[in-house]
């Protein structure tokens, strides 16, 4: 690895997951709006009895106010340098060349196919639950859609909260779920094959996850679900502070046991590491602290594979996955056209993919780019390999251009950071990756250009993963041959490392 590597986890990870889908569990959700700096919830018990309570606009206009104002700036704290603590000093250095320069509370993301930069907007004071509801039985396509009062972009600040059957009477830990991008919490834990085949890893995919595998063991088990499936991490690490809030309240119990998957690695040790731009230190309520599949040395995955991404992410191409591309620009029918809302990069066209930029580093000097990609069906050469990762420089782009990765890392990476700012040695800290055969078809993600340079689960290198920088307390780790990214969350293979290690 080189310098170049600053802070962001793991974004495209589960971004890779298709588009679509409903809310598919035997649950009961919760929205919330959430407010730095408050640990208040609503008392109104939840139930596994379908209620209903207020839209989002009903609320909003009862409560007299409107989330879509000018905004407040969310000043980043780094907290102190502790390179001290470490060994791996040269490998910190490599993730250290650029420090991003802060993050603006608004709506950060955009509905597949579209784009939506959105105004910024006010931290809110305090939580509201807005209602909830039971979700059992056959599938209910739109139900998170409603959730948020079927607002296609709902305030950054909102997410919800899903209670699995137990909640209240289970004799284990409790532990909340933490989804990654492109994804929702019905879909990440509860029912894999919600999106269709192929959204799992796989090409046919179960209908049940690991919510039920812990649940019927006896935990009490939550999952945390954002507005924004492509958010900024600050956000997504003060929700999961505010969901463990919530939790307490509800169980009594003191410590929570998190497990997060690909981008919600990223978001569940920034919040454990107190990295949630100065609005909230740490409180000491994580027990154990589950990282699956993260970037916990960063991915250059979006920039590594040249146009191959192109199809699947650009509307120009039919592309439909809401994920970010490396080009700005693109050639369509001999002209240039300008598609920076696609973009990873932030511009005038948005800050769309800012949760993306956090979880950025480059690999090259470890990994060469090969020039081919594999989608788990062919291996192709792809065009504008060189130009996509350095950007338009000494390498031009024949079919696309961009600015390449280390514009990217300095637009927003933070992973220097939260290795720098490091895990408590009071979190009982463990790593689970995969580590695919790259020359067996059969276990790479299907459908997507899968990382093929080294050792990785399809997205994530296994030296990313399985990284200890800045993790004070490593109790155990594992990595599970031929299990790819998108199944690491819901293979029994998983789910068995998952519960021996909750149960220990």
């Amino acid at each position: 690895m080189r310098t170049r590597r600053p802070w962001a986890a793991l974004t495209l990870l589960l971004a890779c997951t298709p588009q679509g889908g409903g809310d598919t569990d035997a649950t009961t959700a919760a929205v919330t709006d959430s407010t730095p700096g408050t640990d208040s919830t609503d008392s109104s018990e939840a139930t596994d009895t379908a209620t209903t309570g207020p839209t989002f606009d009903q609320r909003r206009a009862a409560d007299g106010d409107d989330d879509r104002g000018a905004g407040d700036h969310l000043d980043d704290d780094r907290g102190p340098d502790r390179a001290d603590e470490h060994d791996h000093r040269d490998r910190r250095r490599r993730a250290a060349r650029a420090r991003p320069r802060g993050h603006v509370r608004g709506r950060d993301s955009r509905t597949a196919g579209s784009a939506s930069s959105g105004g910024s907007t006010p931290i809110r004071s305090s939580f509201r639950r807005i209602g909830s509801t039971s979700i059992s039985g056959p599938t209910r396509p739109g139900s998170g859609f409603e959730f948020f009062g079927n607002d296609p972009v709902p305030h950054s600040g909102r997410f919800l909260l899903y209670y699995a059957p137990g909640w209240n009477n289970g004799a284990k830990s409790t532990v909340l779920l933490a989804h990654g991008a492109n994804d929702q919490a019905d879909r990440a834990w509860a029912n894999p094959g919600e999106s269709g085949d192929f959204g799992c890893g796989q090409s046919t995919c179960p209908d049940i996850g690991l919510m039920q595998e812990l649940a019927a063991a006896g935990h009490r088990v939550f999952a945390v679900s954002h507005a924004h499936s492509q958010g900024d991490n600050v956000f997504w690490a003060l929700q999961i502070a505010w969901a463990i809030d919530i939790i307490r309240e509800r169980t009594g119990v003191d410590k929570v046991d998190v497990i997060g998957w690909s981008k919600g690695v990223m978001s569940s040790r920034m919040y454990a590491s107190g990295l949630t731009g100065g609005h909230l230190e740490y409180r000491g309520d994580i027990d154990k602290l589950i990282l699956i599949g993260g970037p916990n040395l960063g991915f250059d995955y979006i920039f590594r594979y040249g146009t191959a991404h192109n199809a699947g992410v650009y509307a120009d191409f039919g592309g439909k996955i809401h994920a970010p591309g490396p080009h700005d620009e693109l050639l369509i029918f001999g002209l240039w056209e300008d598609r920076s809302e696609y973009a990873i990069y932030k511009s005038a066209a948005g800050d769309n993919y800012r949760g993306q930029l956090q979880m950025l580093a480059a690999w090259d000097d470890v990994y060469p780019l090969t020039g081919t990609a594999n989608n788990g069906l062919m291996q192709w050469i792809v065009g504008d390999s060189e130009s996509t990762y350095y950007g338009e420089g000494q390498y031009k782009g024949v079919y696309a251009r961009g600015k390449g990765i280390d514009y990217a890392i300095q637009q927003g990476s933070v992973i220097a950071d939260m290795i720098d700012a490091g895990i408590p040695a009071s979190i009982s800290t463990h790593l689970l990756c995969g580590d695919l055969n790259l020359n067996d078809n059969s276990v790479l993600i299907p459908g997507i250009p899968n990382e093929i340079a080294g050792p990785s689960d399809g997205v994530v290198f296994v030296d990313s993963c399985a990284a200890t920088d800045g993790i004070g307390t490593l109790t155990d780790s594992a990595v599970l041959k031929d299990i790819n990214h998108l199944k690491l969350g819901w293979h029994p293979t998983a789910a068995a490392q998952i519960l021996t290690w909750l149960g220990q």
